[in-house]
């Protein structure tokens, strides 16, 4: 028997209603804020993603899924959303016009990545990004979408984290002092953090291995290297999340992992997770659209993982209580099709979802698949039905029944 490849799964029709919510409750709280969709290709040149992720990041070194193609150019399943979103903006002229962009997105991506709860090889991922505007309203605004997108599917147990990683010169201040003070104590980190040292100083901020985690507490912090502007920035993102009424709590040791983030950076965190608690983040990115090819453009957004949104869903017991039903089921007691498909026809044609027997099952067999797809209500149609005009409906639910004329079926409701 031929599987699905590791890290991969299948959403399979008793799961799919679940995934449909959430796309759903993507397209309302979107259109709330007034963004647009984007889709890209789910491959690009891996140029959009060693360039913006960086050649030194394990994402690019271990985890992309990169093959030449047929006339030898070197393509890569996309491992993240924002490049490739940017590589868009920037062919398709979406950032010459004076407005702001305000676009959204939702697909599959890919790492080569050990599998473990809520990680897949083939993942999903929600994300917005807010081009052209430099001001902390437009962090404010897509850290708003995410905290109201949040509440509106139904998670209340989580956390926003928040900090501010400056700007180039800020972290260029920042990373000097923290080279040097790891480079003081190179003989207590991990062997993982003594590469990073050397590649992405920041990183190791981020790190989970106890012997990091001891160093980090006496760590400099970031917020001593910022300079007036990024400051400012940060301080004026914290009082506008502040009158909106969106709680956070500050996290000086939080990075992004990505190498093209600016001033603020944030996550979103639930301890329905275990371990590995981050369901989404994002942050500023003002230097990307350079670093691939485009004109200096100020940026923010941020991705959730939909796993692991549907993992917390699962476990505060959201889908507990959402029934898939369908409205009638027909249950067919005579070999007359042409008033049974006539009716099923007019009754589609007026919005009633329905399903009717398709392998011959006796009247008893029928009522058990009309128990079974959980519909609302049953209809009978049979000789005795067809001769005396009137159709027999019963309420699954309380099994009451009662008789309709054929020509007042269209008028009767059943969605409730």
């Amino acid at each position: 028997m031929i599987k699905t490849p590791r890290g991969t799964k299948d959403v399979l029709p008793s799961e799919s209603y679940k995934w449909q919510y959430l796309e759903k409750k993507f397209k309302e709280v979107t259109d709330l804020f007034n963004y647009k969709e984007l889709r890209t290709p789910i491959f690009e040149s891996t140029e959009v993603f060693s360039r913006s992720i960086g050649e030194e990041t394990d994402i690019v070194n271990k985890e992309m899924y990169t093959f030449n193609d047929r006339s030898d150019s070197s393509l890569t399943l996309r491992p993240e959303m924002t490049a490739a979103l940017v590589r868009s903006a920037i062919e398709n002229s979406l950032t010459n016009t004076a407005g702001v962009q305000r676009l959204w997105y939702f697909g599959p991506f890919f790492r080569y990545e050990r599998p473990q709860k809520g990680r897949f090889r083939q993942f999903h991922q929600f994300g917005v990004e807010c081009l052209s505007s430099p001001n902390p309203d437009s962090d404010v605004e897509v850290l708003h979408l995410a905290d109201k997108l949040i509440k509106e599917i139904g998670i209340s147990e989580y956390t926003l984290f928040i900090n501010s990683i400056g700007n180039k010169a800020s972290r260029e201040k920042y990373n000097n002092v923290l080279v040097q003070y790891f480079n003081e104590n190179k003989d207590k980190l991990s062997e993982n953090s003594k590469e990073r040292l050397d590649k992405n100083p920041l990183r190791i901020l981020d790190s989970k291995s106890p012997d990091d985690i001891a160093l980090l507490d006496d760590a400099p912090k970031i917020s001593d290297s910022l300079d007036e502007e990024s400051q400012l920035h940060y301080n004026q993102v914290k009082e506008k999340l502040t009158s909106l009424g969106i709680k956070f709590m500050e996290n000086h040791k939080l990075v992004r992992g990505l190498d093209y983030y600016s001033h603020t950076v944030f996550e979103f965190q639930s301890n329905l997770l275990g371990a590995q608690d981050s369901f989404g983040g994002g942050g500023r990115y003002n230097e990307l659209f350079s670093q691939l090819g485009g004109k200096d453009v100020p940026a923010v957004g941020f991705a959730m993982g939909v796993e692991r949104l549907l993992i917390i869903l699962e476990e505060s017991g959201k889908f507990d209580n959402i029934e898939e039903q369908i409205d009638l089921y027909i249950v067919k007691a005579t070999k007359d099709d042409s008033v049974i498909y006539n009716l099923i026809s007019k009754l589609r044609d007026n919005g009633v979802i329905l399903n009717y027997d398709l392998l011959d099952k006796n009247f008893k067999g029928q009522f058990k698949e009309a128990n079974r797809v959980n519909a609302k209500w049953t209809m009978i149609i049979g000789d005795d039905e067809i001769s005396n005009n009137k159709l027999t409906i019963k309420n699954m639910k309380s099994g009451e029944q009662s008789e309709i004329d054929f020509e007042n079926i269209l008028k009767f409701n059943f969605k409730d």
